[in-house]
């Protein structure tokens, strides 16, 4: 079911969804500390989340909440899976499954490591519920997600996910044919893979676990996203491209379910997809923003724009990737002002510069500035804008600036080493050599360049991309055929875009560089191949890009 951005907000107004849940609205004062969130819940539309019956919930009469609140989790629609607990809390503060609730409320596996604050508030739910009446199964939930949030001020994110993950097998392998703990357990298997392991053999894992749910519960919202998380990746994309396209009918008024398709889509060149899934996101986030904070703007319509502006770019449509740009610069207000927010605010600028290669733009881009927005707690975020302003430089020669620049990369990079974030900082080191290969370039050291440039891509090829990302600002594979292209080696350069096309199917600038390649290579069957698969990606958009154009006059004249 998909909505019109007028019918969500009439929906929104007509069939505002609340949820009254005491009996008696007195916080307990023993949880004040807690800062836990309250309020009536706003979910706009009809209230769709999906089918979940969750068996721990404590009592019968909180059961349709517990199960709403379980499904906004598995969507994670955070804020308002916390005030649904946390209404069973103050009605039944002795439900040791709702402080569960909350602690996997606060908890973003797939997301960004929690604030202390956050590990310091999960600690003292875990320790409150622990001392509670509670059934064995509820006492298994509590002791893994216990095992996170437990010495987390000396023991690292990745290894007290790691401890979560082995607990929930523990579980899993107990109660394996209860659903939800299957689906709990796979979601946290997928959250403890690291990055690097190309094997995906716990994202397989995952996702075999759930496709086999999938069968028997195909309106779970949390199977059908798990699904999604664990097959986020371009050797695995095919496996999840059916559920991608199930998903948002599941859970229709949850913008995250709305958004989630696009990551699968992104991941195929599926950009028609992407974009009408990301424009219901971003109206569904709209809707909720309105709901919530009149006039502000929620993290996932922002994190929708991102993935849009992705799309219109590979469709040659910059007018309305542009008109993303300019709409996010008119915000005033954001919330949370968190990395989702960061990562888009400094990519889309980058991404509409480097993409048309407007090398001016780019040396001059600015990072966006929002209220609440500390852009120092958020160094990678930042070296986006600033790669994006090196290249620039450098395609203008302004060697000095662009030097400038990648002093700034370097210390962002060494920032993120200290923070002991090592896969943000690796994505830093491959901008780094890639900046560094042109600037050897642009001194005529054309076999060092190219061996740098080398480098930069197969360090790429050995990471994944970070799920807030639709992918990299511009993919060192096409930047190292770009190199090649520009040094008149035109047949290496098209075995490196083939590669790149692999990698990121229908890129537009990956496809027209091929076509351009084999064009120069005398390859003109190829040249043909690639000029009409340009054409054929952008035929319904109206484009002022001049690839477009060159590929029409290339055909015209081979028809002639």
């Amino acid at each position: 079911m998909k909505y019109s951005k007028s019918a969500l907000l009439i929906l929104g107004t007509i069939l505002f969804f609340s949820i009254s849940s005491c009996k008696n609205n007195t916080p307990n004062p023993n949880l004040t500390s807690l800062n836990l969130l309250r309020g009536e819940l706003q979910l706009c539309g009809n209230g769709q989340f999906g089918d979940v019956n969750f068996s721990e919930s404590c009592s019968y009469e909180t059961r349709e909440t517990f199960n709403l609140a379980i499904s906004l989790l598995h969507s994670f629609e955070y804020i308002e899976a916390e005030k649904a607990f946390v209404k069973i809390i103050d009605k039944d503060p002795d439900c040791a499954m709702a402080y569960w609730g909350v602690a996997m409320s606060i908890y973003h596996g797939l997301w960004a490591p929690p604030t202390n604050s956050v590990l310091e508030k999960g600690v003292k739910l875990i320790a409150i519920a622990q001392k509670l009446p509670k059934s064995k199964k509820a006492k298994q939930y509590l002791d893994a997600i216990g095992s996170f949030y437990k010495n987390w001020e000396s023991v690292d994110n990745q290894t007290r996910k790691l401890a979560y993950a082995q607990k929930m097998k523990e579980m899993y392998e107990e109660n394996s044919e209860d659903t939800e703990v299957a689906v709990f357990y796979a979601l946290a298997l997928r959250a403890s893979a690291i990055a690097s392991d190309k094997t995906y053999s716990k994202q397989r894992e995952a996702g075999k676990i759930l496709e086999d749910l999938f069968k028997k519960e195909p309106n779970h919202p949390g199977i059908a996203h798990y699904i999604i998380h664990s097959y986020d990746y371009q050797e695995l994309a095919k496996l999840g491209l059916s559920t991608a396209r199930r998903y948002a009918d599941i859970a229709p008024n949850s913008a995250h379910a709305q958004h989630m398709p696009s990551h699968i889509f992104t991941r195929l060149g599926l950009w028609d997809e992407s974009i009408d899934t990301n424009l219901n996101s971003a109206e569904s986030a709209v809707c909720y923003a309105e709901s919530i904070s009149p006039g502000a703007h929620w993290d996932e319509e922002v994190h929708a724009m991102g993935y849009l502006v992705y799309a219109y770019l590979q469709t040659g449509n910059n007018k309305l990737a542009y008109e993303q740009y300019e709409y996010l610069k008119s915000f005033k207000e954001i919330f949370p002002p968190n990395f989702k927010i960061a990562y888009t605010a400094a990519a889309i600028p980058a991404r509409l510069a480097v993409e048309n290669k407007n090398w001016k733009e780019a040396a001059h881009l600015e990072l966006p500035q929002f209220a609440g927005l500390e852009w120092q707690q958020f160094p990678w975020q930042k070296a986006l804008l600033h790669y994006a302003k090196a290249l620039g430089n450098i395609h203008v020669n302004n060697i000095e600036a662009a030097q400038n620049e990648l002093d700034l990369l370097r210390s962002f990079e060494k920032e993120l080493i200290d923070l002991k974030d090592a896969y943000k900082a690796n994505q830093v080191a491959i901008q780094i050599k890639t900046i560094e290969a042109w600037l050897q370039l642009k001194k005529g050291n054309n076999d060092e360049a190219i061996s740098l440039m080398i480098t930069a891509a197969d360090m790429e090829s050995l990471t994944s991309k970070h799920p807030v990302t639709p992918g990299e600002i511009l993919p060192a594979d096409e930047l190292l055929a770009d190199m090649l292209l520009a040094l008149n080696k035109p047949q290496k350069a098209l075995t490196a875009y083939e590669v790149n096309l692999d990698r990121r199917p229908n890129r537009f600038n990956g496809i027209y560089g091929a076509a351009i390649a084999a064009k120069q290579s005398g390859n003109m069957e190829k040249a043909t191949l690639y000029f009409e698969s340009l054409l054929a990606l952008t035929e319904n958009v109206v484009s002022d890009r001049p690839e477009i154009k060159e590929a029409k006059d290339f055909l015209k004249k081979k028809i002639i």
